[in-house]
């Protein structure tokens, strides 16, 4: 049967290491270990850099800001690796925690280093060979929002993560938050931006009680079992995770999900395969949700938008970083289409009032 877990590759030009540097560090808190060390890098994601570094027969996984970046909050090192360090313990699918480096003379920025969580990541389409009926595809979206329901039950007060957000007034700063960040990171003038920012404003609902959230959570940041991928064993990219209104987070589940019946821009940038038949809709897993938390989703067109908006100004932070030559990336020449169309979803969610 062939290896469908997720393998990473060369390193991409201009994001290499200092193998020596990084060397030295791994053999002072590893001195027993033997063996060279390698490096390689996992293709996917547009912020933070994820490496497979391999120090003899121990694989860890680094994690770094991307190079050229100037939006700091977005890329604390040290609050990924402290959130880490102490969810494991309650919650497996979170990476367990090794090393923070906080000296920038090793690599130039702080980094941490993970174990690795070793499965099957789905991006826009399975890999090939990877047969999914509808059984598996049904079962597979139940567990999806299933592990999202388990990660806002947790007591994050008894875990150790009580002071990580300031659950008071999370809603206001996040709409004033991500309207600032795209006007700060602007490159074009897209009409739709204002349009949604006063619609946000005047429909922010009363908060949820307050939860642990990922805020990034989608099929490409969850690790699936290999010998049965409706078995979530990993849960990835921590950087965003908060405390807050945990509809955001389901929120942005559902921005992320694509319907088959959605225009054909949005199936074009589907950044999980959400479409194959079996799979729940936006709306069924919103029915699961509720019927999980006993939450109230009434309110889930705003957190759809609120959530599109801020896939669009991420990308617009991503792109604008490579329009002004901080980053030679050539991934990112397409991406202002990307904000685009996730603009105009989310225009259309809020005429509309669709999920």
């Amino acid at each position: 049967m062939a290896d469908l877990r997720d393998h990473p590759t060369l390193v991409r030009a201009g994001e290499e290491l200092d193998l020596a540097r990084l060397e030295a560090f791994l053999r002072s808190h590893f001195p027993d270990a033997s063996g060279t060390v390698s490096v390689a890098q996992f293709p996917s994601g547009h912020s933070n850099l994820t490496y497979l570094v391999n120090l003899g027969e121990r694989h860890m996984v680094l994690r770094r800001p991307p190079f050229g970046s100037k939006v700091k909050s977005a890329h604390d090192m040290s609050r990924e690796y402290r959130v880490l360090s102490k969810l494991h313990r309650a919650y497996p699918q979170a990476p367990k925690a090794l090393l923070y480096c906080d000296d920038p003379s090793v690599l130039g920025s702080p980094f941490y280093l993970m174990e690795r969580v070793q499965g099957i990541i789905l991006r826009k389409d399975p890999p090939e060979g990877l047969g999914i009926n509808a059984e598996t595809a049904r079962h597979l979206s139940e567990a999806f929002v299933d592990n999202l329901a388990r990660l806002h039950g947790l007591d994050y007060t008894a875990i150790g993560l009580a002071d990580l957000g300031k659950p008071q007034g999370y809603l206001d700063r996040q709409v004033g938050g991500w309207i600032e960040r795209y006007h700060a990171s602007r490159t074009h003038d897209l009409p739709e931006v204002e349009k949604i920012s006063v619609w946000l404003n005047k429909r922010k609902p009363h908060e949820t009680s307050a939860t642990l959230i990922h805020n990034d959570y989608k099929y490409d940041n969850i690790v699936l079992d290999p010998t049965d991928i409706t078995r979530i064993v990993g849960v990835l990219d921590w950087e965003m995770c908060t405390i807050g209104d945990p509809l955001t987070d389901l929120g942005t589940a559902l921005a992320y999900w694509v319907d088959p019946q959605d225009p054909e821009e949005l199936q074009c940038i589907r950044w999980g395969p959400t479409t194959l038949p079996g799979t729940l809709t936006r709306a069924e897993l919103v029915s699961r949700y509720a019927q999980a938390t006993g939450r109230d989703v009434s309110n889930m067109v705003f957190y759809r938008v609120l959530a599109l908006f801020k896939v669009a100004v991420i990308i617009q932070q991503i792109y604008y970083r490579y329009h002004h030559g901080l980053t030679k990336d050539a991934r990112f020449v397409a991406l202002p289409e990307v904000v685009n169309v996730a603009l105009r979803a989310a225009l259309r969610s809020a005429e509309d009032s669709s999920l």
